[in-house]
């Protein structure tokens, strides 16, 4: 994400985008690059000092300076060097994703733009839109938490939304080699951080609202706030659409606030209602009434909560004129989404699952879903992430002993905290239903109910195969897609479906 060498911004066309506070300096000439990295600065270039959580980039414009940078973006005015442009603005990070899209050439001017925001359903919902836009004739390229792709280019995700830079970057990557039309997953972070600013989207799906990231947002009003300026920034001034889910509260909400909005779900006062829905363990089929007609889907996603994720994908095509016949030949075409309910395939007779579900609303419309399917016994197993919201461990758990018969509580990415302690702010959500843990002998047993605490995640895996019968049904949640496992600050190569497969092979269930 460097390639900025060719390139040269004009001052005073990136003061004129700016519009800062206070100018210090020569404001003549140019910009060879930019940089919100002291580390990645060169000669000739632009520095952005950004206010971070646990770093101010003020702190690092003397090592900019000394880095070769001829201007510094900051919120802080300082005496610079003679020679040195000073651009004084209120937020760094707007400053930042604006001079980005104009460094950049404005890719996203250029693209058909959907963004898809919410806590549960974004990947999914990119993976449904990508197929019914290839479907159509389209060009899509896919910004999201599992990767940011365009045909061959394709790059392993750092963020589900990365930084304003790397951002319009590898939009205008994927617009130089072809793309007309962009699917984006958008996060409450890139939200509040403005890292979105400069692209204008011609469509925005709200999927729902739960708690998540309250470590960053403390409130779920400020967490809706965040969302919400989706629809209220965002949104391109005229013929664009906002897609909301209407059966999530914080949906309705929403919807209440734009008019004309395409609504979702199976609610009466849905415009896009599903009618008919039909759930199995082949996944779900249900009947939408389109502007052009009825139209019959049929998809091997699992659970209602796919129902909704389809029907925002739906509303969305619709939105933006594409016919019923060709979303339904798109919802055909559309490939398994990685780490969503992700079967392994086995020879037990037994439906092993792996999901990213790590909130207790996405473990519970998961677990729910699952229990509909009548398996012989749900084994679930769990962990929580370290450095993130404690608040929800308590809650996983008493979720996964709700609709589990055995609970085995691991650990996920622990990262600088001890995975024990982890594991013991989960437990009293386990204990509620499940009082004591059952011995190593008794949890092994095919007709055990109880759980069982294997902090190593390795091993969990192992053991939870090995206590497989048939009919039984495991989720493995939380990492779903991941091929990590961050443990103090090392990143470790780690993939659940990988895991469950050797598992699987060693007692001879898996060819």
């Amino acid at each position: 994400m460097n390639a900025q060498a060719s390139r040269q911004l004009n001052t005073g066309d990136l003061l004129a985008v700016l519009q800062p506070l206070l100018v210090t300096g020569p404001q003549t000439g140019s910009v060879s690059s930019l940089a919100y990295d002291s580390r990645r600065v060169t000669a000739g270039g632009c520095f952005f000092a950004l206010r971070g959580s646990s770093a101010d980039g003020h702190a690092f414009i003397d090592r900019a300076l000394q880095a070769g940078a001829t201007t510094i973006v900051m919120e802080e005015n300082r005496v610079l060097p003679s020679g040195v442009l000073g651009i004084t603005v209120a937020d760094s990070r707007h400053a930042l994703a604006q001079a980005a899209a104009l460094y950049f050439g404005a890719p996203a001017n250029k693209l058909l733009s959907i963004g898809v925001t919410g806590t549960n359903g974004k990947t999914t919902i990119t993976y449904l839109l990508e197929a019914i836009l290839l479907a159509a004739g389209r060009k899509p390229a896919v910004i999201g938490t599992v990767s940011y792709r365009f045909g061959a280019l394709q790059q392993t995700a750092s963020h589900t939304t990365p930084e304003s830079l790397e951002l319009q970057q590898t939009l205008s990557e994927f617009q130089q080699a072809g793309a007309d039309a962009l699917v984006m997953e958008i996060s409450s972070h890139a939200l509040e951080q403005n890292r979105v600013v400069g692209i204008p989207l011609q469509v925005g799906i709200f999927t729902n609202l739960t708690p998540e990231h309250l470590d960053y947002h403390q409130t779920m009003e400020a967490y809706f706030g965040s969302k919400r300026r989706l629809f209220s920034d965002h949104i391109a001034p005229s013929g664009a659409a906002a897609v909301i889910n209407v059966d999530d509260a914080y949906g309705a909400r929403l919807a209440s606030e734009f008019s004309g909005a395409w609504t979702c779900g199976l609610s009466e006062d849905a415009r896009i209602r599903a009618k008919n829905v039909v759930l199995s363990r082949d996944g779900v089929a249900f009947d939408v009434t389109l502007p052009d007609g009825v139209l019959a889907v049929r998809s091997p996603l699992l659970g209602r909560f796919n129902v909704s994720n389809l029907l925002c994908a739906i509303a969305a095509a619709s939105a933006i004129g594409i016919n019923g016949a060709t979303i339904q030949s798109g919802l055909q075409q559309a490939t398994s989404v990685p780490g969503r309910l992700e079967r392994i395939e086995n020879t037990r007779d037994a439906l092993v699952l792996v999901d990213y579900a790590h909130t207790g609303d996405a473990l519970e419309n998961v677990l729910t879903t699952l229990c509909d399917l009548k398996p012989r016994r749900v084994i679930s197993v769990i962990g929580c992430g370290g450095d993130r919201d404690r608040s929800k461990r308590p809650v996983m758990g008493e979720i996964a002993a709700r609709y589990s018969g055995l609970v085995i509580v691991t650990s996920d990415n622990p990262r600088t905290e001890d995975p024990a302690s982890i594991i013991a702010e989960i437990l009293p959500g386990v204990q509620g239903r499940f009082a004591t843990e059952l011995s190593e002998a008794d949890a092994g047993n095919p007709d055990a109910n109880g759980y069982r605490v294997i902090v190593d995640r390795r091993s969990a895996l192992g053991f939870a195969v090995a206590a497989l019968q048939p009919g039984d049904l495991l989720l493995v949640a939380g990492k779903g897609h991941e091929d990590y496992q961050i443990i103090g600050s090392q990143r470790l190569h780690f993939d659940d479906r990988e895991e469950l497969r050797a598992a699987l092979l060693q007692n001879g269930w898996q060819s």
